[in-house]
């Protein structure tokens, strides 16, 4: 029986087929993640979106499993990252073998003092179910339609109208913005004609998702990443090991070069595969893909009143777990500039810095994941000379370790440098993401997310110029304060220091031993988009 139930979403009879011309604000091409999160992300900012799907269940199969603590801490701000965090299968050590011994272990988050994990592993349909359940939190503001497929759209500089088919007949839905989350083979790309830039690889790899009660790891209190180089069970290839919730296993296994996609999914050929791995154990076959490593993005993700977001704007090899996210992170970075054009509080150019700095941020993701491919599939003589002697220096010598490339995991995106930053020094500098800490009796980032915020660290006093104020291990200020109940907050970030915090999480500008309330000022136009265009005359 599978392990999880796709429950048919309704197809409910939009008012556009009766006559009814209701717009909205923004319309959503895609109800996967990506739309889904970005729908309630405008919600929480008071923009009513209407998200259009030409499906009408989750997606099927795991897909996305590994989610990164910064994604975590934005699907908290959203209001589902504590049910994932439950559900989840919580992981922070890794293990790299090279034949069947290991070579060495990491740990990716040593450090105590923060409400997220380093990784959890959870299903890619258990986090869409719980976005379009929490979606469904606001019907004033969210309208979900299933069985509605975008066939065509025109825009321009006022907006956009869609042509939706649906089983009732088509309509046209009038939006001032449209958002393209409409994943790797995005209809709304290919209507623009708009072409992906960058690196598809020949390599091949098989995903099985196996069900099984007896643990492959041995020990079931085991949760975590193993990944192997020349495994004797898959001599001369790689292969990957994790664990999901409702006892379902990941495996990722190397294909030969030029292999039949169609042959390697089929049962006969994937069942021996798994059972060279976990022996005579028990398993059921869950779901099973082929892919290819791609390494690719647009050149622009913003044209005109049509934004791409997602997998639609970028595409990377699974290893790493960027993809989903990277596209998390888009929607973190998008929705409170698109909020704050629609309210009249910023000039339609800020959107450009959506592209500026989520273009980098897949830039980013594409370099590490096209290194870890050249690592694990190597193309020349030197790169597999430099693969094979690396992998045996690394059994004793921890220099080596540091040149296996497995997939170099999911990091938050720095935003130094670029324009909506003010340039400062500081513990966090200016566009990098702020860091969590136990305060109070709760934790530090859910404080600062979701609205631009002033907080201070230590004794500063925070001038009022209409932004959030808060201070931790402050006293007689009339603004909330919280107490750094187990010191990480002012060892993260110093004292006698403030804040500027952009809506998104990340530092916009950094102040030592006073803010000047005209500084702030100049600060906060800055990161509102204001001064760029001055910047850049």
């Amino acid at each position: 029986m599978p392990a999880y139930s796709y429950a048919p979403q309704p197809f409910v009879r939009p008012p556009e087929l009766d006559g009814a011309a209701t717009g909205a604000p923004v319309a959503i091409v895609g109800a996967g993640p990506i739309g889904l999160a970005m729908a309630i992300d405008l919600a929480l900012q008071g923009i009513r979106s209407v998200v259009l799907d030409d499906n009408n269940v989750v997606s099927v199969g795991s897909r996305a499993i590994c989610w990164a603590k910064r994604t975590l801490e934005i699907f908290d701000r959203l209001g589902v990252g504590e049910r994932m965090l439950e559900k989840g299968v919580t992981w922070k050590v890794g293990r790299l073998f090279h034949g069947d011994e290991e070579v060495y272990s990491f740990d990716l988050l040593p450090e105590e003092g923060h409400k997220y994990p380093a990784f959890i592993n959870l299903q890619q349909y258990y986090v869409e179910q719980y976005l379009l359940e929490r979606a469904r939190e606001f019907p004033e503001l969210i309208d979900v339609r299933f069985l509605s497929k975008v066939v065509d759209h025109a825009a321009s500089a006022e907006g956009v109208t869609l042509t939706v088919e649906t089983p009732e007949g088509p309509y046209e839905l009038a939006a001032d913005w449209l958002l393209a989350c409409d994943g790797v083979k995005s209809a709304t790309r290919e209507r623009m004609g708009l072409d992906f830039t960058g690196q598809t690889f020949e390599e091949q790899f098989l995903i099985a998702d196996i069900e099984m009660d007896q643990s492959p790891f041995g020990d079931p209190g085991i949760a975590e990443r193993w990944f192997w180089f020349d495994p004797t069970f898959h001599p001369g290839k790689s292969a990957l090991l994790h664990a999901q919730p409702d006892n379902i296993y990941r495996i990722d296994l190397q294909l030969d070069l030029g292999a039949d996609a169609k042959l390697e999914a089929r049962e006969e050929k994937v069942i021996p595969r798994i059972r060279a791995i976990v022996g005579d154990r028990p398993f059921r076959l869950d779901w099973l893909s082929v892919y290819k490593f791609r390494c690719i993005k647009l050149e622009r993700f913003v044209h005109g009143r049509v934004v791409f977001v997602g997998d639609s704007a970028h595409v990377v090899s699974p290893f790493g777990a960027r993809g989903g996210n990277g596209g998390i992170q888009d929607v973190d970075n998008l929705g409170w500039k698109l909020a704050a054009v629609l309210k009249g509080e910023a000039d339609q150019t800020l959107i450009e810095s959506y592209h500026e700095e989520r273009s980098h941020g897949s830039a980013e993701n594409i370099l590490n994941s096209a290194r870890s491919t050249n690592f694990m599939t190597p193309k020349t003589p030197i790169e597999a000379l430099f693969r094979r002697e690396t992998l045996r220096m690394a059994h004793d010598q921890p220099f080596a370790r540091r040149l296996i490339n497995s997939g170099r995991l999911s990091l938050p995106c720095s935003l130094e440098g670029f324009a909506l930053q003010t340039p400062g020094e500081g513990l966090v500098r200016p566009g990098q993401p702020m860091v969590d800490a136990p305060v109070g009796n709760g934790w530090l980032l859910p404080l600062l997310q979701g609205a631009f915020t002033l907080v201070g660290f230590g004794e500063i006093a925070l001038p009022d110029v209409g932004v959030r104020r808060l201070g931790i291990g402050q006293s007689d200020h009339p603004y909330p304060s919280h107490d750094d109940r187990a010191g990480y907050a002012l060892q993260r970030y110093g004292t006698g220091v403030a804040y500027l915090v952009r809506p998104d999480g990340h530092a916009a500008a950094v102040f030592h031993g006073e803010v000047p309330e005209p500084a702030l000022r100049e600060a906060l136009a800055r990161a509102m988009g204001r001064s760029c265009e001055r910047e850049m005359a």
